[in-house]
């Protein structure tokens, strides 16, 4: 019951307000990205599908006609994984440069223009590939650091507009983006390939994000009172309940996440070729290092971290060392059935993506409840589900192909 003097307090929009909207353009903005850097493992195989070097004159109209809309390239196996790889190279090296300064310069800026030079980079991946495989490597490191500087900047746009209570449901709507992009990529590519050549996926993708980038520049704003659009109760809704975070320390847990990733992937690979263990022993050991660990590390978050620098290393350890299954049930799937690996991959997306917005639902709420024990209840419920997770996958996980994703072949009497 209020009083006299007290004012009823506003009912504060969610899903129509501007934050959200941020959210939802920074989501396609991933998509978009993600596209862009994946879309060439797809297109990979119209592009070197020919035993034949490529501009020999010895062939009919019709063959004429189909390498002008599909150009043929004499890449060895050893270029293709070079050209596929360069990328994660400026991912790599823009990691930490790109946190310290987004906590200097305009968000606004960075995001945009990173967007657009990364788009402007997928763009000319089909007249550089004319010129020759490097240029083409070049052109994909390069788009490599502006997708990195993309990446990891944005995390610092919620600690400028999103309330504490919806930190984690901004940020994995936002986030999502990039499981989203290579469902999109499956789904578009082979279609885009037969129907208008494979230069078409590389203009239409880049296109895309040439317009997003656009859009960016028009809708976003670094602070929430100097957006033009948004409503005086979730401006103060938003100022109110804010409080600024340093950009570096923000970006540390995806830089060991990152290197995490190509870490497992590598041993995974040494363990394998030099028969030191099973190929379903492998999986399984590094599934369960990237489901106990960030458990482990959560609970000692609980109890352990006493200061602000054990707090900062647990918190890295705890998202960082899940990439480590980068080397097991992540890519398992190409082990049981490498016929549907584009199909079961996009299914697995989008299971993801539910599980990630479903989370950080009910973290919202659990947060809104108790902001303080909530926490302790979220980790071990965290916890439990890896375990849990990494129990079902150690006494159910398999390594050779299934009979119902072998290829079979008909034969007639």
């Amino acid at each position: 019951m209020l009083m006299d003097n007290q004012v009823p307090p506003k009912k504060v929009p969610k899903f129509c307000s501007v934050r959200y909207g941020i959210a939802i353009l920074l989501l396609f903005c991933n998509v978009v990205v993600m596209s862009q850097r994946v879309c060439i493992s797809l297109t990979m195989i119209a592009m070197v599908n020919s035993t034949e070097p490529h501009g020999l004159s010895n062939i009919s109209t019709k063959e004429l006609q189909d390498n002008i809309k599909n150009p043929v390239y004499n890449w060895s196996p050893e270029i293709q994984g070079i050209i596929l790889s360069s990328i994660f190279y400026g991912v790599l090296i823009s990691q930490i440069p790109a946190g310290y300064l987004s906590g200097i310069y305009s968000l606004k800026k960075m995001i945009g223009f990173a967007l657009f030079f990364s788009s402007l980079f997928t763009l000319l991946i089909p007249p550089v590939a004319e010129l020759g495989e490097t240029l083409v490597i070049v052109c994909r490191i390069i788009k490599g650091l502006f997708q990195g500087v993309t990446l990891t900047a944005q995390q610092i746009i919620w600690t400028k507009w999103a309330p504490p209570l919806e930190q984690g449901r901004l940020t994995s709507l936002s986030l999502s983006g990039l499981l989203l992009g290579p469902c999109v990529v499956m789904l578009m590519t082979g279609f885009i390939c037969d129907s208008l050549g494979w230069p078409m996926v590389f203009y239409i993708f880049g296109a895309m994000g040439c317009v997003l980038s656009l859009l960016w520049f028009i809708l976003y704003y670094e602070y929430p009172k100097d957006h033009p659009f948004i409503s005086i109760g979730e401006k103060e809704y938003i100022t109110s309940s804010l409080d600024q975070q340093n950009g570096l320390l923000s970006s540390l847990p995806h830089l060991f996440a990152w290197i995490f990733a190509v870490l497992a992937g590598h041993m995974a690979d040494v363990f394998l070729s030099k028969n030191i263990l099973s190929l379903l022993t492998i999986r399984k050991l590094f599934t369960s290092l990237g489901l106990l660990l960030p458990a482990i590390f959560c609970l000692s978050l609980l109890y352990l971290s006493s200061s602000f620098h054990a707090t900062m290393i647990f918190l890295t350890l705890a998202n960082a060392t899940g990439s480590f299954t980068m080397g097991g049930l992540l890519i398992n799937v190409l082990d049981i059935a490498p016929r549907y690996y584009g199909f079961l991959k996009g299914v697995t997306n989008v299971i993801g993506l539910t599980g990630g917005l479903v989370s950080s639902t009910l973290t919202g709420m659990m947060l809104s409840q108790d902001s303080e024990s909530s926490w302790f209840k979220i980790f071990f419920l965290m916890s439990a589900i890896n375990v849990i997770s990494q129990i079902l996958y150690i006494i159910f996980a398999k390594a050779e192909v299934q009979d119902w994703a072998k290829e079979r072949q008909n034969t007639y009497l």
